[in-house]
Formats: C-alpha cells, sequence, structure tokens
C-alpha cells in the first residue's frame, strides 16, 4: 500500500520559524527572570511549549496559533501579583502573521473577537481588580487589532507589487504578440497582393493565350505551343495559391501599400485583352480615402479575375453608384455556357480557392463597409457598399461557406446573401467597451490596498470609540485616588477631617479587595482605602482609614501580597 508523503517545508521557512521562536522565547525568559518568584513549569516551561507549537502553526493555520498565545495571556490574568506579561509581545507577532497571511478579514476578525471575549470574561470571572481590567481593555486589545491591521497592510502593499509585477511581465508578453501579429499581418497582405494582383494578370494571361488558339491563321505546332504555355499558366496559378494558403492568415487591419492603379485602368487591360467587360458609374465621383479607393480596386479585380476563371465566355457588367456616404460596387456575370458549367463543376471546392473573398471580404469590413456574393440568375454577383472614409470596426467578419457543388460560377468561394443595406447590420460598429485586463487587475489591486489602508486608520478608530473610555475612566479612578506614603505618614489617629483634608486624595478607591473590604475594623467606624502608589499595571499596598464621624480612629495597610481572590 503505498504512503502519502508529507510536504516538506522549505530551509528558508524553517530557520524563519526558528528565528521567530527564538526571538519570543527570548521575551519569554526575560519576562520569567524579571517576576522574581515564578512556578518554571507554569510561566516558562509551558509558554515555551505552546510557542514551539504556535509559531509552525501559524503558517497553516494562524488563527488557531493566535488562539493558542491568548490563553496565556489570559493564563497571566491569574497572577496575583500583575497581569503583565511578556506573552502579549507574541500575542502581537501572530497577530501581525494571522493579518500578513489571510487575506479575508471575516474570519480573523472573528478569531480576535473571541480572543477578546475569552479575556474579559476571564477577569469577570476571577473578579479581578481595576487594574486587570485596565489591562484586558487597553493592552490586549491592542496587541490584537493593530498588529492584525499592520499585517494586512503589508500583505496589501506586497500583492500590489506583485501585481504591478505580474502586469508588467503580461505587458511584455503582448508586446511580443503584437509584434507576431504585425508579422503575420504583413504575411497577409503579401498573400492578398499577391493572389490579387499576381493571381489576375495570370488569368488575363490564360485567357489571351486560349484566344490565339482559335486564330485561323496558327500552325497546328503553333496551337500546341499554346496550348502548353496555357497549361503552365494553369500550373503558375495553382502554385501561387498554395503560396497564399501558405501565407495567408487573416488580416487584422486593412492597411496596405497605396494604391497607383485606379480601376478604370484596371478594366481597360481586361477589354484590350478580351474580356467582355462592360462598366458604368452613377453619381459625382466623391474623394475616397486611400484604403476604401484600395478596396474598391481589389473588389472589382477580384471580381474580374474570378469571373475570367470560373466562367471565361461570359458577359461581365459592372456599376459604381456614388451615394452621399457610401459607394456601392456591383459585379455580374452572365450564366455560362454548358461547356463552362461543366468545366466550373470541375473546379475544386474549397481550399486555397475560397481564399480570394475571405481575404476581400475581411478587407472591407474592417473599412466599414459590407460585401455581399452569390448566385445571380444563373451567373454570380459580387457586391460592395464602401463608406467613402474608413472607419474602425471592432467586429470580426464571420467566414463564408460554400454552397453546393457544380453551381456553374464562383459559388464555391462565399454563400449568398441580402443586398439590401437596410438589412446589414454588421455596418454598425460595435463599441469597445471592454478594458483591458491588465488594467482591471491592477485597478483591483490598488483597491484592496485601499480598502485596508482605510480600515487600519477606521477599525482603531472604532476600536477606541468602544475601549477607550473604559480604559480612561478606570486610569483616573487609580490616579486620583493615590494617597503618598508620606502623606499617611503624617496623617494622625484623633485627628479631624477638615484638619487632615489637605493631606488626602480627593476620592477614595473604589475597588478594594473583598478580604480588604470584610476585614473588622474599630467598632462603630467607617473604614475607606486608598492606593499607596499610581502604578497602572502593579498591584500596590493599600491604606485603610477609619473614621468615627469625622475622627480619625485608625489607620492600617494592606500588603499587596494578600490578595485573595
Amino acid at each position: 500500500m503505498p504512503h502519502s508523503r508529507i510536504p516538506l517545508l522549505p530551509a528558508r521557512s524553517v530557520l524563519g520559524d526558528v528565528a521567530l521562536w527564538t526571538a519570543l522565547a527570548a521575551a519569554t525568559g526575560y519576562g520569567f527572570r524579571d517576576a522574581g518568584a515564578a512556578s518554571p513549569v507554569v510561566d516558562l516551561l509551558l509558554p515555551l511549549a505552546v510557542l514551539a507549537v504556535a509559531v509552525p502553526l501559524s503558517r497553516g493555520r494562524p488563527g488557531t496559533a493566535v488562539v493558542l498565545v491568548n490563553g496565556l495571556c489570559a493564563l497571566g490574568l491569574a497572577d496575583s501579583s500583575t497581569p503583565a506579561n511578556a506573552h502579549v509581545l507574541s500575542l502581537a507577532a501572530l497577530c501581525c502573521l494571522l493579518g500578513a497571511r489571510v487575506a479575508p478579514a471575516r474570519g480573523p476578525l472573528l478569531v480576535l473577537a473571541g480572543c477578546l471575549a475569552t479575556d474579559v470574561a476571564t477577569c469577570a470571572v476571577l473578579r479581578v481588580q481595576a487594574v486587570w481590567w485596565f489591562w484586558a481593555l487597553t493592552v490586549l486589545p491592542t496587541a490584537l487589532l493593530l498588529p492584525w491591521l499592520a499585517g494586512r497592510h503589508w500583505r496589501g502593499r506586497r500583492e500590489l507589487v506583485r501585481e504591478g509585477w505580474r502586469t508588467a511581465r503580461s505587458l511584455e508578453e503582448r508586446q511580443h504578440l503584437v509584434a507576431e501579429r504585425a508579422r503575420l499581418t504583413e504575411r497577409a497582405n503579401i498573400a492578398a497582393d499577391m493572389h490579387d494582383s499576381l493571381g489576375h494578370a495570370l488569368s488575363v494571361a490564360a485567357l489571351r493565350a486560349g484566344a490565339l488558339e482559335l486564330s485561323p491563321d496558327l500552325t497546328d505546332r503553333d496551337r500546341t505551343d499554346l496550348s502548353a504555355l496555357r497549361g503552365t499558366i494553369a500550373d503558375a496559378v495553382e502554385q501561387l495559391r498554395e503560396t497564399v494558403a501558405v501565407l495567408h492568415e487573416a488580416p487584422e487591419t486593412g492597411a496596405s501599400d497605396p494604391v497607383n492603379d485606379t480601376v478604370d485602368d484596371l478594366l481597360g487591360r481586361a477589354v484590350a485583352s478580351g474580356v467582355p467587360v462592360r462598366w458604368e458609374r452613377h453619381g459625382a465621383v466623391p474623394t475616397l480615402s486611400p484604403l476604401v479607393e484600395r478596396a474598391m480596386y481589389r473588389v472589382v479585380q477580384e471580381a474580374v479575375t474570378n469571373a475570367v476563371k470560373h466562367a471565361p465566355d461570359t458577359e461581365i457588367r459592372i456599376e459604381i453608384s456614388h451615394a452621399a456616404d457610401r459607394t456601392r460596387v456591383s459585379v455580374v456575370n452572365t450564366a455560362p455556357p454548358a461547356d463552362g458549367a461543366l468545366r466550373a463543376a470541375k473546379e475544386p471546392a474549397g481550399g486555397a480557392g475560397r481564399r480570394g473573398l475571405t481575404g476581400l471580404r475581411e478587407r472591407v469590413t474592417v473599412l466599414g463597409g459590407s460585401l455581399r456574393t452569390g448566385p445571380h440568375k444563373g451567373g454570380f454577383r459580387v457586391t460592395a457598399l464602401l463608406p467613402h472614409q474608413a472607419t474602425a470596426r471592432c467586429t470580426t467578419p464571420a467566414p463564408a461557406t460554400g454552397t453546393a457543388p457544380g453551381t456553374p460560377t464562383r459559388n464555391r468561394e462565399t454563400h449568398a446573401g441580402p443586398e439590401s443595406p437596410s438589412s446589414d447590420t454588421s455596418l454598425q460598429p460595435a463599441p469597445d467597451t471592454t478594458a483591458p485586463e491588465s488594467t482591471r487587475r491592477l485597478a483591483d489591486a490598488r483597491r484592496t490596498a485601499h480598502r485596508r489602508s482605510v480600515a487600519a486608520f477606521a477599525v482603531p478608530t472604532a476600536a477606541a470609540a468602544i475601549f477607550v473610555p473604559t480604559a480612561v475612566f478606570l486610569a483616573w479612578q487609580l490616579t486620583t485616588s493615590v494617597l503618598p506614603p508620606s502623606a499617611f505618614d503624617e496623617l494622625a489617629i484623633g485627628g479631624q477631617r477638615t484638619e487632615l483634608a489637605s493631606l488626602l486624595p480627593a476620592r477614595t478607591y473604589p475597588y478594594p479587595p473583598d478580604h480588604a473590604r470584610s476585614a473588622p475594623g474599630p467598632p462603630g467606624t467607617t473604614c475607606e482605602f486608598y492606593r499607596s502608589g499610581r502604578d497602572l499595571l502593579e498591584q500596590v499596598d493599600l491604606y485603610r482609614l477609619c473614621w468615627s464621624g469625622n475622627t480619625l480612629i485608625a489607620k492600617d495597610t494592606v500588603l499587596a501580597g494578600r490578595t485573595n481572590r
């Protein structure tokens, strides 16, 4: 049966735990030595053992570690001499680790509230004096809350720095992706230019070679040579398509080289080569941006090239209509003869053959226009709607799907679609409201750090509003009921209160121990208690003055070591 291996902590973590335990153990040993006659087991060995468990436990269960060390502080409240001990330093250190290692705030706050409730309940059960209450309501909440907030602030700063470096790495990776995308876009532009320009020229050359074969003045050898030439050109076109298939990737932009040729020049060359082309323009010729003019040129060039290739014996009609803000380009070839339909049916459907119109659709779409292609009265029609000025597009055009094989024109390249501009919803650019991921992540880290910084000030303020008034009231009672030893010695038995009023403090001590309160005094007298020192964290001797009316009858000292809780 295989045994699961317990994961080992890194050496750095182990050394850190050892260093922390050593520092806390040194503070505990110093407190034990300063306490004088203390129990070695309860006041030294037990705290060291608890710290040996709590320090490594703080990595996986920091809340449990805080509860263990708070138990040592609660045990210190049972001390008969003073509640102060060195365990509060250990409590502060582990609370700081709790804030640094636990991201949510709800769980740690419940742990801290439970620890504070335990300390207050301990004071209530033991019926301690005001000094212990002062310690439980001021020092222990400070040791619990402020280090935890400091740890959370430290964690927030580390996360902000870590998120900054992560964002920097992400930006660097995106920079590499942008460079790679630019390279692919350049490849796509090269592929589009090769397909549009060179493919068109080769198709026209093949058409002219086919027309020369029919010349009656040629010999059989000349016709054989022309037939071989036409086959060579056809092979070159196929090799060109394979090269385009390798280079082609969907371009991200419509940018390309400036147009040096016009649509009129293109159609003039086609007519001179024997292509039956008729074209006409409607409307005033507007001022087009170079990108739009190049796209219109490519639409006509691609449509004519495909008509020459797939339906070489058909008439091609081109209509360019200029409206107020858009230009409509329509290229239609008539139905081919029977032998032309047979040749078109034998053309391969798919692969590089459909890349021409696909790339053309992408070119038109990124400019803010639309392209519609499909069968028309037995032939084929290509319709492009172009804006006069290029507009940014945020949507990616859907890839076209082919129609059934055997359609006697270019229907293998794309599918038919409606031509009505009102039904073209892709003309409306979709706004890009998505913020970059790096910006969102950095903003989230900043908001988290800001909330923790605000909590570092707001939470202590709220806690101070609850505990500080009580602590101040207790401190005021302890310090205003102090009778200095020199004044106590000057008090004479039998003296009147009016004579001794200058030596007495403003008020009596309201929290004498039970054994002092119940100790019998002279018959018929009323006893009052005063503290002998101003130390707020140490139990001091009490002075008891017994009065009969306004006459001092007796005075004695209640030693601090005789408390009985």
